[in-house]
C-alpha cells in the first residue's frame, strides 16, 4: 500500500513538472518577437510593466497600494517570481505605495531611483526591503539601457542628467522612453511643462513617439502644447483613478489632445490598457 501510494505520488511530481515545461515552453513561443506594455489600471497612480522578447521584465513605478500584485499576476505566469528592473518616477505614494509588497513577493534584481527621496514610512520600507534583500540601488542618470540586445530593445533615460539633490519630487521624475524597431513609448512621470521644455531644448530630435505616458495624471501642470508638438503621440496615457479628487484628467488637456487628434486612453475607463509590437506600429491587443 505505500509502495503504491509513493507511486502515485511520483506519477503526479512528473505530470506536474512537464504540465509546467509545457506552459514555459508555450509561453515563450507565444511572446516570440512580441514586446508587451501594460499600463496598470491601479487607480489614482502610475504603475506600467514591460517585458520584451527575450524575456526581461520591468516594472515602471507601483501605484498607491497592493493592487499592482493582482496586475503582475495577469501579465506574469506563476512559476516566474522575478522582476530585472524597478524603476521608481519619485517617491510619491502613489507611484511607489505598492512596492513593499512586489519586493515582499518577487526577486528584484535591480531598482532605479531619482537622487530625490521622500521622509515617509513607504519610502523608508522600501529601501528597507531592498536591504533586506540585497537588491542594488541605482540611481537615475541620463543614459542607454538595453533590455533586449538581441532584438535591440533599450530604455533611454533621458532625465535626469544631473544631480537633483533639492528638487521638488515631481521635477525629480525620471524620463525614459523605450525603443523596439519604429516602436518608441514615453514614460513621464510626474515631469511638469518646466521640465518638458528642458527635454525640448536637449532632445527635440527623439522626442517623437508612438505612446506618450501623459505627465502627472493629465493634470495641467504638465503636457504642455509645446510638448504635444514635438513628440506628436499616436496614443497618449492618461493614469488616474475613477471620480479621482484631483480632476485628473484636466479638462485643458483633454482639449488639447483632442486639438491634435491624439487618441487617448484612460485606465479608469478602460482598465488596463496593453499593447503589443513586433518593432513596427504598436497595437492596443486588449482593454
Amino acid at each position: 500500500m505505500k509502495r503504491e501510494r509513493v507511486r502515485w505520488i511520483f506519477i503526479t511530481f512528473l505530470f506536474c513538472a512537464t504540465l509546467v515545461i509545457w506552459v514555459f515552453v508555450f509561453d515563450r513561443e507565444a511572446k516570440k518577437g512580441v514586446l508587451t506594455v501594460a499600463f496598470f489600471d491601479v487607480g489614482q497612480g502610475d504603475a506600467i510593466f514591460i517585458e520584451t522578447p527575450n524575456g526581461t521584465q520591468v516594472l515602471i513605478d507601483s501605484g498607491p497600494n497592493n493592487k499592482v500584485l493582482r496586475e503582475i499576476g495577469k501579465q506574469m505566469p506563476f512559476y516566474d517570481r522575478s522582476i530585472d528592473l524597478i524603476i521608481t518616477s519619485h517617491p510619491d505614494m502613489d507611484h511607489i505605495g505598492g512596492l513593499p509588497s512586489v519586493l515582499s513577493r518577487f526577486s528584484v534584481e535591480n531598482i532605479m531611483i531619482p537622487g530625490v527621496g521622500a521622509d515617509t514610512s513607504i519610502y523608508r520600507e522600501m529601501l528597507s526591503r531592498a536591504e533586506e534583500k540585497n537588491i542594488e540601488i541605482l540611481y537615475a542618470r541620463r543614459g542607454r539601457i538595453y533590455l533586449d540586445q538581441e532584438n535591440e530593445i533599450y530604455l533611454d533615460v533621458l532625465f535626469p542628467d544631473r544631480a537633483t539633490t533639492g528638487f521638488e519630487k515631481n521635477l525629480a521624475s525620471v524620463v525614459v522612453k523605450l525603443v523596439y524597431g519604429e516602436t518608441t513609448f514615453l514614460f513621464t512621470g510626474d515631469s511638469p511643462a518646466s521640465i518638458e521644455n528642458y527635454l525640448i531644448s536637449v532632445d527635440e530630435d527623439i522626442l517623437d513617439v508612438d505612446v506618450l505616458k501623459l505627465g502627472h495624471h493629465g493634470s495641467k501642470t504638465s503636457t504642455s502644447e509645446q510638448f504635444l508638438g514635438y513628440t506628436t503621440p499616436t496614443y497618449a496615457i492618461i493614469s488616474a483613478g475613477k471620480d479621482n479628487s484631483y480632476g485628473h484628467p484636466h479638462s485643458s488637456v483633454l482639449a488639447l489632445l483632442k486639438q491634435f487628434e491624439i487618441k487617448y486612453l484612460e485606465t479608469a475607463k478602460e482598465g488596463t490598457i496593453i499593447f503589443e509590437s513586433i518593432g513596427a506600429e504598436p497595437f492596443v491587443r486588449r482593454l
